[in-house]
Parts: C-alpha cells; structure tokens; sequence
C-alpha cells in the first residue's frame, strides 16, 4: 500500500494531507521547503539521504522533478497547508520577502 501524504493537484498545486508528517520539498537546485500543521518555511536542517531516514524523522521527501509529482522544475508552486491558507511559492523571488507568500487566506 503506496498511502502518500500529500495529492497532486493540478500542474502545480501540492496538497498536504497528515498532519503528523512533515513535507520537504526539492525542486532542483533551489531552497528547500518545509510544509508542516502550522505552516510553510525554508528548511534549514540536514535532508534525509534515505526515504527511511525520513519516515523516522516524520517527514516526507517530495523532489517536484519527479515524474510522479510534476516532472519538471516548476517556477511557480501552490501549497495548500493544513492550516486553511494556500501559499504561493514563487522560485523567481528567492531571498526576497514574495519568495513565499499566503495565496488564499482560508482555501476550504
């Protein structure tokens, strides 16, 4: 049984799904995101070399590259985060304060 905790929505909209696991998001060589019950941010810790190093951190590894996700880097992403907002990752704008930005303040 292949559960994923998150969909893929769309050509470039990420929905989480469980709140004890937290998402990281890969896309290519650009900053690493963490999505997680409260809210989104920039990962600043050491990434998983394994998939089973992450299940034990809680976490989950997500490279938007990936044929099963969206098969190319993406400019643009959506997030929508357990806690009722949609974020707009914009990989145009890093290291600038509209790199990641609330979209739709209560998304449901």
């Amino acid at each position: 049984m292949n559960d994923k905790n998150f969909r893929v929505s769309g050509r470039n909209t990420i929905i989480h799904k469980n709140r004890k696991i937290d998402l990281l998001l890969v896309n290519g060589d650009h900053p690493v995101i963490i999505v997680n019950h409260t809210g989104i941010g920039l990962y600043k810790g050491v990434l998983p070399e394994k998939r089973i190093d992450a299940k034990r951190a809680h976490q989950e590894l997500i490279d938007l590259c990936k044929p099963d996700v969206f098969g190319q880097e993406k400019t643009l992403v959506f997030i929508e985060a357990l806690d009722n907002k949609e974020y707009k990752l914009d990989y145009s704008k890093i290291n600038t304060e509209n790199f990641i930005k609330v979209h739709q303040e209560n998304y449901i």
